[in-house]
């Protein structure tokens, strides 16, 4: 599915591909259904992503860029349009470290509550020091997050071509 992605997506391959994602990362949850107001584990999604966005911001602010001027997210109500362009190589970390959750008892006994306990929050905190591969070499990912945006200061100046992210394993 990946090869037929064209520049524009006018196929709207990208939909097609979450949509399959989404049904089969939480096979056993009956319905489940990706969006911000819906059952859970939306609010660890949530939450994570949140989480994420943060440290990406934060890495672009320290690499001498504005988290509000996107490369593909447009919006003049989001201050952090290319905090979210950024980030989204990498929502698998998060999606991986929710999944496991999921598998756990902590996610189980709470699964019908909408508000997030305290152990689901500090378990999701963890995600500025997950261990990530950057450049062939682990990383806390908060580390690797500021070589990305390195990487993108060095596209912007003409230096390079390729913005670096992690390898998700």
């Amino acid at each position: 599915m990946i090869i037929t992605v064209r520049s524009g997506d006018a196929d709207n391959m990208e939909a097609r591909a979450a949509v399959y994602y989404w049904k089969n990362l939480f096979p056993d949850i009956q319905g489940f259904v990706r969006g911000r107001e819906e059952m859970p584990p939306n609010n660890l999604l949530n939450y994570g992503y949140a989480i994420l966005r943060a440290v990406i911001a934060r890495a672009l602010v320290a690499g001498g860029l504005l988290p509000t001027l996107g490369i593909h997210h447009h919006n003049r109500y989001n201050a952090y349009c290319l905090a979210d362009d950024i980030m989204e190589p990498y929502r698998p970390f998060v999606d991986k470290l929710v999944v496991e959750m999921v598998d756990i008892e902590m996610f189980r006994a709470t699964s019908l509550a909408m508000e997030l306990a305290k152990e689901m929050k500090t378990k999701l905190l963890q995600i500025p020091v997950l261990d990530v591969m950057i450049n062939g070499q682990r990383s806390p990912l908060m580390i690797a997050a500021g070589q990305t945006t390195a990487s993108l200061v060095k596209c912007y100046l003409g230096e390079s071509r390729k913005i670096v992210y992690p390898e998700f394993q």
